[in-house]
């Protein structure tokens, strides 16, 4: 009786492993396409980051420049691309 169940249960288990390893794969495809969309978002964190620190020193440098004419900086650095 032992043995009839044997002949049964390793095709059972045969697809039981099948469909895990097909749940395995799944899950390592979404874990990769969630990796790659954290970095994109990193970088694109990183280069805001950059054109803020820019901004900043810009800022910085108007501020601390005592000879210069405010007014007119601010208008050219208006007119400079930061990029």
């Amino acid at each position: 009786m032992v043995a009839t169940w044997i002949w049964v249960l390793i095709p059972l288990a045969a697809i039981g492993v099948k469909g895990f390893k097909s749940w395995l794969d799944l899950k390592e495809r979404q874990l990769a396409m969630q990796s790659h969309e954290t970095a994109e978002k990193t970088a694109q964190y990183a280069a805001q980051t950059e054109r803020l620190e820019q901004r900043v020193r810009v800022l910085e440098r108007i501020i601390t420049d005592k000879g210069v004419d405010l007014s007119d900086e601010i208008e050219k650095l208006r007119d400079t691309p930061l990029n």
